[in-house]
């Protein structure tokens, strides 16, 4: 076992207590998420792997494993806030939480002695969360407030000291986990993603379909396509190696002329004829897609780019 085993991020009281607050719009709803979300990103310091005596991809897994009843806690907050307070100060706070979680996906300062696959429990855990508000927020019709994941940049303090941006995009909440790939060639299980496969599996029983999650990474990669000619973003859309045989719901449903108006600022476009300098480039072949061996997607259509707004 771990040295993570049993371990208590502290936040059941709270979480208890926030949840009952924002379903009753009390008075101290706001004040309650807060505290909430501040006691999440402070605790989860209580996962950070240490014993290494083992196999490394033995203790990701593990580790993962053992957060999922708080993984449980986030999926419930963001389905009350995306159903009872969608407001600007709850998606705002909860846009504070993923900028405050950030600093776990890399090395601390006081952590001397490291190798790049130590932090891959908080990448994945962290991934994972921010594909489950985009989705709950997707499947409830929050358009705006998902955008603000997408749109808004994100603080990391301390950055400037390395010459970077202290802003970043929400990119950064994909990054490769070299221990499961390790972990697969390791014990030869031939998978084309453990990672893909490990969202698949932990979504059973969430009570959001794995559909969500796919069309919020399908809807994150776009985003991301398409400002990538301003700046460097690039998003590889793990869950899409299960792949779907027409469009996304929110797409389909934009064959509406007026749901496509609502829906269009996911992609920061103003047309669907927006959508056609990128496609033309995959289907030249001159911009490639993700791939995993064999196996690929066509945007065009998961988009279904041919009805777009074509009724209205």
């Amino acid at each position: 076992m771990t040295d993570v085993a049993k371990v208590s991020l502290g936040t059941t009281t709270l979480f208890k207590r926030c949840v009952d607050a924002i379903k009753n719009h009390k008075a101290y709803a706001e004040g309650s998420l807060d505290e909430y979300c501040s006691l999440f990103a402070s605790n989860l310091e209580r996962f950070r792997i240490t014993n290494k005596e083992e196999e490394f991809d033995d203790a990701v897994i593990e580790n993962i494993e053992e957060f999922r009843p708080y993984r449980s806690e986030m999926i419930q907050l963001f389905t009350v806030i995306a159903q009872y307070c969608p407001s600007t100060e709850c998606i705002h706070r909860l846009h504070r939480l993923f900028e405050e979680l950030l600093p776990y996906l890399h090395k601390p300062s006081h952590i001397t002695h490291w190798t790049e696959w130590d932090f891959d429990n908080f990448k994945f855990i962290i991934h994972e969360l921010f594909l489950y508000v985009l989705a709950i927020l997707l499947r409830n019709d929050r358009i705006d407030q998902t955008n603000c994941f997408l749109q808004e940049q994100y603080y990391i303090p301390g950055q400037s000291e390395y010459g970077r941006d202290v802003m970043v995009s929400f990119a950064m909440f994909r990054e490769p986990l070299r221990s499961l790939a390790h972990r697969n060639k390791r014990l030869n299980l031939r998978r084309l993603s453990v990672r893909a496969d490990l969202l698949n599996e932990r979504c059973s029983g969430t009570g959001v379909d794995f559909r969500y999650l796919m069309q919020a990474d399908f809807v994150a990669f776009m985003r991301a396509e398409l400002e990538a000619t301003e700046r460097m973003v690039s998003w590889w859309p793990e869950t899409l190696l299960y792949r779907q045989k027409g469009p996304f719901e929110i797409f389909a449903r934009s064959i509406s002329k007026h749901y496509f108006d609502k829906v269009k600022v996911l992609l920061a476009i103003n047309s669907p004829k927006d959508l056609e300098p990128l496609l033309n480039r995959y289907q030249d072949g001159s911009q490639r897609l993700p791939r995993w061996e064999f196996e690929s997607f066509d945007p065009a259509t998961l988009l279904g780019f041919e009805n777009l707004a074509t009724r209205p």
